[in-house]
């Protein structure tokens, strides 16, 4: 599998924060372009980034690890990492590995957006 099975855009949210719209299957394979969109948006002085998750039609334990790094990276640099609009599965996985009390979740991301 190759990183075409992702794609990853990026725009401008309120403040400092950047929307990251994610579409296709975050793995070990792919997982490589989230992180370089959301590093460059963090390393832009984009710190707060919200991944629109409704695109995402899968997500290995590869992919839960990149976001765990991409929550330590965003706070690093003074900001956050929070997760929209994922479906059920993932949500479950976050649930059953526990890391839904690392990320903050939002059921859209205007309600991600939205939060100080």
């Amino acid at each position: 599998m190759t990183s075409d099975i992702l794609t990853v855009t990026a725009h401008d949210g309120p403040g400092a924060s950047t929307v990251l719209k994610a579409t296709g299957e975050i793995d070990r394979d792919s997982r490589e372009r989230l992180r370089l969109v959301a590093e460059q948006a963090i390393i832009d002085g984009h710190p707060r980034v919200v991944i629109d998750l409704a695109a995402v039609t899968f997500c290995d334990s590869s992919g839960l690890s990149l976001l765990v790094d991409l929550h330590r990276e965003a706070e690093a640099h003074g900001g956050w990492l929070r997760l929209a609009a994922a479906h059920a599965v993932l949500r479950d996985m976050l649930r059953i590995t526990h890391l839904d009390r690392l990320f903050a979740t939002y059921d859209t991301v205007e309600a991600a957006v939205e939060q100080p």
